[in-house]
């Protein structure tokens, strides 16, 4: 049987096993000689971006996304819906991540550099020397997007001044708490891909709380944030009376969101086939569950992590558009050809795609479910014995 484990060294761009027209590593390969000819020890282009890592914290890495060559939605995730793994790559291959070792609590003239670079709303030109000349590299993560090449700075310079909002700045020099400035940044129409990267450069919160946030960390806490103020004014809305059906399938991701009568519930499932990325050693699929009860959790969302939350609030987002009251349930099945990790964006993205596409509309829970069935790969019954909200027996299930 082939394996995810050693799917490319079978196929060799040229059998597609994974299920692409194309091997999605063809762009990579293509874009390698033309950043070596482009990129060297000294740099000079535009930042789009910030990035913090993890790794050594609370000694972290820290330094501006640059764009080797510009391009309509270099750093948008929010319209890289319906891209192919190829273009995708290509994008994120164009951004050179620089890194220079930072305390997280610390106040240095680059850390407030970078966070001019954060709040900026368009490129800002910077020049960089690099210890050495980068080398083309590529990885992956469940979690954030597809990271191009990385090199250790020497020294960064911003040769522009950055172009920042006003009301942005006001925001985040505010004396408020991190979670505020993040729902008023949100409320004021900034996406939450840029206040990931706002709340990762240290700048927003009390000033003695003020700290650089890992970039794969922020991702989860903004999503996470933003969600729980929605579900705030949700509980405030009317239930809905009937049962729908939303769907969505991008990059071998299928959705069908199902919303029910009663107050604020939220389900996750994840059912990850055999021989797609993370479940190789799989011999059946294997059903992960997540549950938020009206009042709440009150532990972190082990089992799926960042991907419970940004399925979270994507539906929070689908029931403010409706001004409704839901019991939600999410069914994710994530197929073979989902061979390489993207990030949770897809997620969000996938749900704001469903949202808009017309939904089906059923007058009880086993028709809808039953649709539900029609459209998976894995019997429903196997999701329900697993379910906290599909096994609750209401009288609205016989309406």
């Amino acid at each position: 049987m082939v394996s995810a484990a050693n799917l490319c060294i079978l196929c060799k761009g040229s059998r597609a096993l994974c299920g692409h027209e194309q091997c999605p590593l063809y762009k990579k390969i293509n874009i390698a000689p033309r950043f070596q000819k482009t990129v060297s020890k000294d740099f000079f282009g535009p930042s789009m971006n910030v990035f913090v890592g993890r790794f050594g914290y609370p000694r972290v890495s820290m330094g501006p996304l640059t764009a080797i060559e510009l391009k309509d939605g270099l750093d948008s995730p929010g319209s890289w819906f319906g891209m192919d793994y190829g273009d995708i790559i290509e994008l994120q291959s164009l951004l050179l991540r620089s890194k220079l070792k930072q305390d997280i609590r610390s106040r240095t003239r680059f850390i407030e550099e970078n966070q001019e670079l954060a709040l900026a709303s368009k490129p800002t030109d910077v020049e960089m020397s690099f210890s050495k000349k980068p080398v083309y590299s590529m990885s992956f993560s469940d979690i954030h997007r597809p990271m191009g090449p990385s090199a250790s700075l020497e020294k960064m310079r911003i040769t522009e001044n950055p172009d920042i909002s006003q009301r942005v700045e006001k925001i985040v020099r505010d004396e408020i708490k991190a979670n505020e400035a993040g729902v008023m940044l949100y409320e004021l129409g900034q996406d939450v891909y840029k206040i990931s990267t706002i709340l990762s450069s240290g700048i927003m919160g009390m000033d003695e709380n003020k700290k650089l946030v890992p970039t794969r960390w922020s991702i989860t806490g903004v999503h996470s944030m933003i969600a729980n103020e929605l579900i705030k004014k949700i509980k405030e809305y009317p239930q809905i009376n009937d049962y729908r059906v939303y769907s969505s399938q991008y990059l071998d991701n299928h959705f069908e969101i199902l919303l029910m009568p009663g107050n604020w519930e939220f389900e996750n499932f994840e059912a990850w086939t055999p021989g797609s990325m993370w479940s190789f050693n799989l011999k059946k699929t294997e059903i992960l569950e997540e549950y938020e009860p009206y009042e709440g959790r009150t532990k972190y969302a082990e089992l799926q992590g960042g991907g419970f939350y940004s399925s979270r609030l994507g539906c929070c987002e689908l029931l403010k558009s409706i001004k409704r009251q839901a019991r939600i349930v999410v069914f994710r099945e994530i197929y073979e050809g989902y061979s390489i990790p993207v990030g949770c964006w897809q997620i969000l993205e996938n749900i704001r795609n469903a949202s808009r596409q017309n939904y089906m509309k059923f007058d009880t829970k086993e028709g809808a479910l039953k649709h539900i069935n029609s459209r998976l790969r894995i019997p429903v019954n196997d999701y329900i014995t697993r379910s906290d909200i599909l096994k609750q027996r209401r009288m609205s299930d016989f309406v």
